[in-house]
């Protein structure tokens, strides 16, 4: 871990350098003597003289252990309905689970406000979404980048229809093609009997000799 350590604390001081040298360091009211490269290096000296302390722990088992571990705070809220135990008088009672001690389950009592005020610290900001599509897939790019890899992989998907005005009679384009992205047009309407005749067909239950 020293090791560790000592190789942090070179790589970071080198990045502070580099940065400064670039000059990407903002230095605001008292720190403004450190914009200039002497006093710079001056403050940046005295960092080798102490050990700096790095924290490192074992890695997840995997990909897949890191999904799970995400997938429990993707679509829940802050606090789950079974872990509400009362609310009278103004005052709400919850579980909550002690990591400290053995993960034991507790019960906890706040004011409507003030758990309302612990409730909203998990609310994201405005703009803000818990999911993001990355790559290819991203917002910004999906236009440009998706059609490219389409064009890549042999592919050439037909054009997306676009969506008649209400006014227009025509089926609602609900279904859409899982391989290209364009809505699927209905053909043939069948009955309840002849779904279940071709559905006894395909099994070899009727002959059709």
């Amino acid at each position: 871990m020293k090791v560790l350590s000592r190789v942090f604390r070179g790589k970071f001081v080198a990045g502070l350098k580099r940065a400064f040298r670039k000059g990407k360091l903002v230095f605001p009211g008292s720190l403004r003597t450190l914009s200039q490269e002497q006093a710079f290096r001056s403050f940046l000296r005295p960092l080798f003289r102490q050990d700096w302390v790095v924290y490192a722990k074992r890695p997840f088992g995997g990909p897949q252990h890191v999904l799970q571990y995400l997938a429990r705070y993707t679509h829940r809220v802050a606090i789950s309905n079974h872990r509400l135990l009362d609310f009278t008088g103004g005052q709400v009672t919850f579980r909550w689970k002690d990591y400290a001690h053995g993960n034991k389950k507790r019960k906890m009592t706040l004011t409507a406000d003030e758990f309302l005020r612990r409730f909203l610290l998990h609310t994201l900001p405005r703009s803000f979404v818990r999911i993001r599509s990355f790559g290819f897939l991203a917002n910004r790019r999906r236009a440009a980048l998706l059609p490219l890899c389409q064009q890549l992989l042999g592919t050439n998907p037909r054009p997306r229809a676009a969506t008649p005005p209400a006014t227009q009679a025509g089926p609602p384009a609900a279904w859409l093609c899982p391989r290209c992205g364009a809505p699927m047009v209905i053909i043939e309407r069948l009955t309840a009997q002849q779904i279940r005749w071709e559905s006894s067909r395909s099994r070899g239950f009727v002959d059709t000799s």
